[in-house]
């Protein structure tokens, strides 16, 4: 089926059709109606491979580095109902956490023509980042590294580590621990939200005059690394009374972890984690979690690469979510109080 065949059918011009399938300026909403009905009809598709020579193959890729984050979900709904309504498809590339797998990702996401990238917290290489930026619009969630190439959209990373701490402070903790991605070294980014995380929890751990209880356990963002570092602190020969983490995930492997060990939440553990995912508010777990508004994330970014995609905007912009905490059954004062 081609345009020629919607065309004839619809009873218009090639040319119109076209214009239909564009969503020019200046089609009528009869028009509209008529082309969209042939469409229909015929089960007509256009082809991507040639709509991307003629310019524009509206597809949008989206890098993440798991399926299993629930709060990469977060972000996804959000791209996908801001894009809903319009001629947009979302194509996703779960490229692992290797620097060199995503930066392949990114690589085949240009090569099948994409109009713009979304990149929740890439592990590549900035230097390439910026590369692929300058020739393909791109919207970078996560890192606060600002740049005239890119647009980002983050979270006040600091801010919510600081509510962490001033919640669990508030209960009586004074033995505080962080699970905590491990910055990356190698490529460049000098203000990952791991860092900005931390910088925070340190600092608000000083302002309560605890800097000589700061813990900080560096762990993937996934539920076998939250579990280790469960098992690691737990076991210490001073553990912590209370643990964030920096991803709701990890704080479900802390969670086993502490299930393993005969450890009760909160009675002998208060447990938070970061994202407010549909996870943490489940009956069984009821987690303590700073909510980073990861639906609003996605569908601000989705909105941002659009402008920049159809020129409607030419300079960079950085939005920034102001975090809050919600505090459920997994955080109670630590046992003597």
């Amino acid at each position: 089926m081609t345009i020629t065949d919607v065309a004839r059918h619809a009873g218009v011009s090639t040319a119109a059709v076209s214009k239909v399938l564009r969503n020019a300026y200046g089609v009528s909403p009869a028009m509209q109606e008529k082309v969209q009905a042939s469409i229909t009809e015929l089960g007509y598709r256009p082809h991507a491979a040639a709509r991307g020579m003629r310019g524009r193959t509206y597809t949008i890729g989206v890098l993440l580095d798991n399926v299993r984050n629930a709060f990469f979900a977060d972000v996804l709904d959000g791209i996908a109902d801001e894009l809903r309504d319009s001629a947009y498809t979302v194509l996703i590339g779960a490229a692992g956490f290797s620097p060199e797998d995503q930066a392949k990702t990114i690589r085949s996401l240009v090569d099948r023509q994409m109009d713009g990238l979304i990149l929740i917290a890439p592990g590549t290489a900035r230097e390439e980042v910026l590369a692929t930026a300058a020739t393909t619009p791109t919207v970078v969630i996560g890192h606060h590294d600002t740049a005239d190439t890119h647009d980002s959209v983050v979270d006040a990373d600091d801010t919510g580590a600081a509510l962490v701490v001033d919640h669990l402070v508030g209960l009586g903790h004074r033995d505080i621990a962080l699970v905590s991605a491990q910055p990356p070294k190698a490529n460049h980014w000098r203000r990952p939200p791991e860092t900005v995380l931390t910088e925070g929890y340190l600092a608000a751990m000083q302002r309560h005059g605890l800097a000589e209880h700061a813990r900080i356990h560096h762990a993937a963002y996934s539920d076998e690394g939250g579990f280790k570092a469960g098992m690691t602190l737990l076991t210490a020969e001073q553990p912590p009374t209370a643990v964030m983490t920096g991803a709701d995930v990890a704080a479900l492997g802390v969670y086993r972890a502490a299930h393993e060990l005969g450890l009760r939440i909160p009675a002998d553990l208060s447990l938070v984690g970061y994202n407010n995912t549909a996870l943490a508010a489940l009956a069984p777990v009821q987690l303590t979690s700073v909510d980073q508004a990861g639906h609003t994330m996605g569908s601000t970014a989705a909105r941002m690469l659009i402008e920049r995609v159809e020129g409607q905007r030419d300079r960079a912009m950085r939005t920034t979510m102001t975090p809050r905490l919600v505090t459920r059954g997994s955080t109670a004062a630590p046992r003597g109080r």
